[in-house]
């Protein structure tokens, strides 16, 4: 039998002629599907601005350089995450402050960011990273309103929730990664993500400023406008204007581009990406009612309006002994995630086991079962029967 995988990309004819037209065109980097795929996720996200880039890590790295994180400054997220919504904060020589996860969400308790804040001077900290785990929507309205009691920003790591979205208070529609709450948001564009591009990230906001900064920030630091330049137009070689080749490295910057055949295939992928999400939230809803009320699931993803189903997780008992007989059958579940503060790298800056008794509980149990919408009802079926048949 075929092996079943946590999550595969899905690409089409449409995507490979996406491609294939790109790479006949005059450009392969730096060309006009960027600003296409650009324009078109952030129409889809309901933000201003969109900005693409190498991957999810480099649009973390990038908007902690554009909120100005530095040596000392303390911004918290959650253990439970893929370690780049963490190290981002130390590539600019931040330091992490995790907080435990809610059980009931798995996402950042906001409470237990309350209590944190609370316990300390306004200004101790810079920023918070909450993570939309599994496609799951934080609050961001109740973060903004904490956020600005204590003079926070926000990067909202959306990696896992395009076309999730959650209620606010007027019981409006807030997509993840609009803007309204957080100052920046992030995306991932991987094989296993929603929308793929083979690696691939975004950044979206609704602030110009932080905009520009990212542009500039995304190819070496370097400017190309005539009102921003420092340097003399003699010191440039022209007489009356600055010359067309002249431009200036203002800061220190990264290439952290995306090509444009990788942009061309995100953006195929997105004009599909509605189809994708309410196949997800289908087989959700399969998965919920086969293990509702079975008396060896201890927690599930459930059915969760706005949720946009990157992972659906069950917990149980005797983890490992599931993993290893589904891995037995070609079913290939995955763990998500080990606990951020208890990699050997946190250990070191002083974490330990015990310091957040919810996240560290989550890990014993949790398993990423089999979620894409390529995932045929006969396979999904399979893996239910395998579960079952594993506690019977």
């Amino acid at each position: 039998m075929k092996v079943i995988p946590y999550g595969r990309q899905n690409i089409t004819e449409d995507d490979i002629t996406a491609v294939v037209e790109t790479l006949k065109s005059d450009y392969l980097t730096q060309g006009p599907r960027i600003a296409e795929f650009e324009t078109a996720f952030a129409e889809y996200i309901g933000s201003t601005y969109a900005v693409a880039l190498a991957n999810g890590t480099a649009a973390l790295h990038l908007c902690a350089m554009a909120l100005g994180v530095e040596e000392g400054d303390k911004v918290i997220t959650t253990p439970i995450t893929f370690a780049a919504s963490a190290n981002c904060i130390r590539y600019c020589g931040g330091e992490v402050v995790f907080s435990d996860i809610d059980p009931d969400t798995y996402l950042l308790d906001i409470e237990k960011v309350r209590t944190l804040l609370s316990a300390s001077p306004k200004g101790t900290y810079k920023g918070i990273v909450p993570v939309d785990f599994a496609g799951r929507a934080n609050n961001l309205e109740a973060f903004r309103a904490l956020a600005d009691e204590y003079d926070l920003w926000i990067i909202e790591d959306s990696c896992h929730s395009p076309g999730g979205f959650f209620k606010n208070a007027n019981g409006d529609i807030q997509n993840c990664g609009n803007g309204n709450y957080a100052d920046l948001a992030i995306f991932s564009f991987h094989p296993v993500k929603h929308i793929a591009s083979g690696e691939g990230g975004m950044i979206t906001t609704n602030n110009k400023e932080l905009y520009e900064k990212l542009l500039q920030l995304r190819t070496h630091g370097i400017v190309k406008n005539d009102g921003l330049y420092t340097n003399s137009i003699e010191f440039a070689g022209g007489l009356d204007n600055y010359p067309g080749w002249y431009m200036e490295m203002q800061n220190l910057g990264y290439n952290y581009r995306i090509t444009d055949f990788q942009a061309a295939l995100g953006h195929s992928q997105l004009l599909r990406a509605n189809e994708g999400i309410e196949r997800r939230r289908h087989i959700a809803s399969v998965y919920f009612d086969a293990f509702k009320g079975q008396s060896f699931i201890k927690s599930q993803s459930g059915t969760i309006e706005g949720h946009a189903y990157h992972l659906y997780v069950i917990e149980v008992n005797d983890r490992l002994g599931l993993y290893n007989h589904l891995r037995d059958n070609n079913i290939y579940a995955q763990i998500h995630y080990i606990p951020c503060h208890l990699m050997p790298y946190y250990r070191g800056l002083g974490f330990s086991e015990g310091d957040f008794p919810h996240a560290e509980a989550y890990y014993k149990h949790c398993i990423s079962l089999p979620m894409y919408p390529t995932l045929t009802d006969g396979e999904q079926h399979f893996v239910i029967e395998e579960i079952k048949r594993f506690f019977s």
